[in-house]
This record gives structure tokens, C-alpha cells and sequence, in this order.
């Protein structure tokens, strides 16, 4: 029996097999092509996520799925051509490499974003004319203030919309097995959730259901455009990144939006807990909250060893486990995971750098070490 049973035991994923529930997490590599290149995935990229193709899942970097959404430098996106090219030879590696399956996460930055950043044509958008606190690093200028974005006029908040459903269809036709919504870490979808950055009094905010509206909706076309079961969603409640943090009333709007989303079939909901990167603890309570009313898989995350999310995996806490920062420096993650051997430790410097240094050139464990 391997050191930790249910961690390699094989899943299905609303019809997709999975050979383990070890998932790779979603980490921006900033590795695509400059704006004025067209923000194309490389095939450095393609290596780099093919290495990593013994997990049972893969969730990609945050992939913008218009021209508005792409508020960093060298951020992949999924509304052009190119970018799907680029993106046809990432699935190819990894379905090539590995059991694992690949899911691409939609991010739309809305107001995290940069002038300098966005492409020809891209406006930085908002549910509230609210700009986010700290700067934005920008290739051209260096960091620099995160500006005051539009708030959305109702034709824009519908095109956001018809671009995260065209981008999951992209995402599909480039073998792409699904797509994750990022509705967490302060977000565009995050900040339609939370009154922080949603001061609106029409239908998209004003109340716990209307500010749960947009990410609903967007769940919903999804959904109907490439199927439910290949469509995830990530949620952060308790998140303080990008300037957001706890409101009144988070319990009950997160517990009634697990539901909304349940009752459409999702594929899952992917729980963000930075609580061991020095973020606000979230509470067991929310979590078992949103797993009863969602009724469906649960991706559970947060600084998890192979022990811990063993244990949490045995305790039905949820279903499948996240792990981020040692996929970077450990390709073979899920070997080193069943043999108990030693990790790579990553390096920092290079998280968001361009080029391989740190990103493809970390070393796997010695094949005598798994013997």
C-alpha cells in the first residue's frame, strides 16, 4: 500500500478520470510573450507544464480571456490565434508526458492592472470606480500605482462575460480539458463579491445576491458552453489579497453561492487558504459551510504537505488537494510525494522572471532514489 492512500488514489472528476488527487495549482510564471508580442503562451511554457504531468490535475497560471482582463506583464491569454496555438502545444505536452489532465483558470485582473500592461484595445474595468491599494510591476516603467479603473457600464459587464465563456470554448479547442473560473484573490469575479470593491446599486450589487450575480452568471454560461463537468470555479472567502478583506455577511453570501453553484453542476470549487503564507485563517466553518451547500468536489489548498492533506483527505474534508510552491521547484512532485524523498527549495527571485532559470531547469529526484 503507498505511504498515503488516498492521495494516490485515482478520482473521477464529474467523468474525467484522474490518476491521483495530487492537483497543481494555478501559479502566475509570468513566462508568455510581451504585450507587444500578443501575451502568447512559449514553448517553454509547454515544457515547463508537460514535466509536471504526473499529477492528476493541472490547473494552469491565470490565463486572461480578453483584452480588458490582462492586467500583468507577460500574462498568457486565450482570445487570439496565436494564444491558442501556444496554448494547443501546452495540452499536447501534457497529455503527451503524463496522466495528468489540464484545466485552465480565466482570470480577469479587472482593477489589478496597468495601463502599460494592457494590450491594444484593453481598458481597465471594475464593478466600482475604486482603485486598488500598492503598484503594479510593469516591464516598461517599473512598478507603478494601480490606477483607478471604469466602473462597468451593463454592455461591458455582459461583454465580460461573453469573454470568459469564448475563452473556456478557446480553451477547449486548444485540448484544453476544462476551465477554472478565478473567483478568488481579489479578482474581477471577487470583486463583483465583495462591497469593497462592489459599491453598485443596480442589479450586480447592492445586496449579497446581486453582488453573487455576475459570478453566477458567468459560472452558468460557462457551463452551458463547454459542459458543467469541465467547468471549476476558485473562491477565497476570508481573502484579504488586492486590497480586500472580511465584510458582514460573508458566511451566508458564500454558503448561498456554493449552492447556486451546486445546483448547476460544477465540477468543483477550489478553496484558496494563504493561511500559512501569513493571511487570515479561514475558519473550518466557511469551508464545511460552502462544501454542504455545493454538494460537489472539493479542491481543498493551502500550504499542504503529503501527511496533512492525507489526513484531511481521510477526514472528507474534500476530495482533491492543491499544492503550489513545491510544483515549481519539483517537477516530479508526486514521485518525491510517494517516495518521501527530500524537495527542491524554490526560489523566489525567480518566480516572475522571464526565461528558464527557475522555472524549467530545477532538478528531479536521482531514479536510484526511487527504486
Amino acid at each position: 500500500m503507498p505511504p498515503y492512500p488516498h492521495l494516490f488514489s485515482s478520482f473521477d472528476l464529474a467523468g474525467i478520470p484522474l490518476a491521483n488527487r495530487v492537483v497543481m495549482a494555478p501559479m502566475t510564471r509570468s513566462r508568455a510573450t510581451r504585450r507587444a508580442e500578443g501575451n502568447i503562451p512559449t514553448d517553454l511554457m509547454a515544457e515547463y507544464y508537460g514535466a509536471r504531468a504526473d499529477a492528476g490535475l493541472i490547473i494552469t497560471e491565470g490565463v486572461a480571456p480578453g483584452r480588458n482582463g490582462l492586467g500583468y506583464p507577460r500574462i498568457p491569454g486565450i482570445y487570439s490565434d496565436a494564444q491558442v496555438a501556444g496554448w494547443r502545444k501546452v495540452a499536447d505536452a501534457v497529455h503527451r508526458s503524463g496522466p495528468a489532465k489540464i484545466f485552465m483558470q480565466l482570470m480577469h485582473s479587472g482593477r489589478i492592472f496597468h495601463p502599460l500592461n494592457l494590450p491594444d484595445g484593453g481598458v481597465g474595468v471594475a464593478p466600482s470606480a475604486i482603485a486598488a491599494p500598492g503598484e503594479m510591476y510593469t516591464d516598461e516603467e517599473g512598478p507603478q500605482p494601480h490606477p483607478a479603473p471604469h466602473a462597468m457600464s451593463e454592455a461591458q459587464i455582459h461583454a465580460a462575460i461573453d469573454d470568459f465563456v469564448s475563452a473556456a470554448k478557446n480553451a477547449v479547442a486548444a485540448g484544453i480539458d476544462g476551465a477554472e473560473l478565478h473567483g478568488a484573490n481579489g479578482y474581477l469575479i471577487d470583486q463583483f463579491l465583495n462591497p469593497i470593491t462592489n459599491q453598485r446599486t443596480d442589479g450586480w450589487g447592492g445586496s449579497a445576491e446581486a453582488r453573487n450575480r455576475f459570478a453566477v452568471e458567468v459560472a452558468r454560461r460557462t457551463a452551458d458552453a463547454i459542459g458543467a463537468g469541465r467547468t471549476g470555479i476558485r473562491l477565497s472567502p476570508y481573502g484579504a489579497f488586492n486590497g480586500l478583506g472580511h465584510h458582514d455577511g460573508e458566511d451566508a453570501q458564500f454558503t448561498q453561492l456554493a449552492a447556486e453553484l451546486g445546483s448547476l453542476g460544477l465540477a468543483y470549487i477550489h478553496i484558496v487558504d494563504h493561511s500559512a503564507m501569513g493571511a487570515p485563517e479561514v475558519p473550518q466553518s466557511i469551508k464545511d459551510a460552502i462544501r454542504g451547500a455545493f454538494g460537489g468536489t472539493i479542491i481543498l489548498s493551502g500550504g499542504y504537505d503529503a501527511a496533512r492533506a492525507e489526513a484531511d483527505l481521510a477526514a472528507g474534508k474534500g476530495e482533491l488537494v492543491a499544492f503550489g510552491r513545491p510544483f515549481i521547484a519539483n517537477p516530479d512532485l508526486v514521485t518525491r510525494l510517494a517516495h518521501d524523498l527530500p524537495m527542491n527549495a524554490p526560489d523566489p527571485s525567480t518566480f516572475y522572471s522571464a526565461g528558464a532559470k527557475g522555472y524549467t531547469d530545477y532538478p528531479r529526484a536521482p531514479a536510484a532514489a526511487t527504486a
